[in-house]
């Protein structure tokens, strides 16, 4: 990870930033790989090796073979469990307290944002930590802790439903499956509503969700983009900043002096020193994060 010093803030941005009333982070897998969360590019490993997470992720592999895609999940939830919050989830929670008005929408189904103290954050496709049967679609609650999954993963049958008796499903959206529309309405409303938006850490491919910039950017908001490589949303933000999002959100907050300095070191316990006051006046030096002022500026 690029150290803070080292990424250029434009005075744009921060200005935007300092002015805005209504900010929209929208976050990608990119941000839970930072915290060592596997994304779904990346080759499955033990039990799962010789699928493809697309063929677990669907309704069909599930009423096929629940305990094969139940226990994979679960996996998953352990490793979501075993993993903490990184700089970004921090910077996002910590810029809540700092504008008038701030929501966080993610395609993420981890928990890190909350564990870093972001509320009311939409789930675009679901939970990991909320699942639901798959009969009647009521919510099912989990045992709190760890269970003991071994690394290369096993078969797990699902717990029932203590409502009709049917098999829990995790609280995902799958493939082939429309996102929940309530939460879809509300990024989109926000999204239109907002009048500065980061996309963090997302390609910009995915559909319905690659809406959500585009709205904004039609709304007349401008639009920063949080990404160490080239993405669909190059040409159609104001500002792209190349780097992990874990170095660039700390350091944007510090520059426009939103981020309290013990927090931009990051790590667990940074969201504890939160009352440390922010550092003052510090200017951003160029060096290797490239900043690309877009040519479309927005407003």
């Amino acid at each position: 990870m690029k150290s803070q010093a080292t990424i250029a803030i434009p005075h744009e941005l921060v200005v935007a930033l300092q002015q805005a009333k209504h900010v929209v982070v929208f976050t990608g897998a990119g941000v839970s790989a930072e915290s060592g969360i596997p994304t779904f590019r990346d080759a499955l490993t033990g039990l799962w090796e010789r699928f493809d997470a697309e063929d677990l992720a669907t309704p069909e592999a599930f009423h096929r073979e629940k305990e094969l895609v139940w226990g994979w999940y679960e996996w998953r939830r352990m490793q979501v469990l075993r993993s903490q919050p990184n700089p970004a989830h921090i910077a996002i929670a910590e810029l809540a307290r700092q504008v008038p008005r701030l929501t966080v929408v993610t395609q993420n189904v981890d928990d890190l944002h909350e564990r870093a103290g972001s509320v009311d954050v939409l789930h675009l496709h679901g939970s990991l930590d909320k699942p639901i049967c798959a009969t009647c679609g009521t919510p099912h609650i989990l045992p709190p802790g760890f269970s003991d999954e071994p690394k290369g993963g096993r078969r797990l049958r699902p717990p029932l439903c203590t409502h009709c008796g049917g098999s829990v499903r995790p609280g995902v959206v799958w493939f082939g499956e429309s996102l929940p529309e309530h939460v879809l309405d509300a990024a989109f409303a926000a999204a239109r509503a907002c009048d500065l938006l980061f996309a963090i850490g997302t390609s910009g491919l995915v559909q319905p969700a690659a809406r959500i910039p585009v709205l904004a950017i039609q709304a007349g908001a401008k639009v920063l983009q949080v990404n160490p490589t080239a993405t669909a949303l190059d040409e159609a933000c104001t500002w792209t900043l190349r780097g992990a999002a874990g170095a660039v959100m700390p350091r944007l907050l510090l520059s426009a002096q939103m981020m309290p300095h013990a927090a931009v070191r990051g790590g667990q316990g940074a969201a504890d020193q939160r009352g440390a006051g922010p550092e003052q006046g510090r200017k951003a030096e160029r060096a290797d994060c490239q900043t690309e002022g877009n040519r479309h500026q927005h407003r």
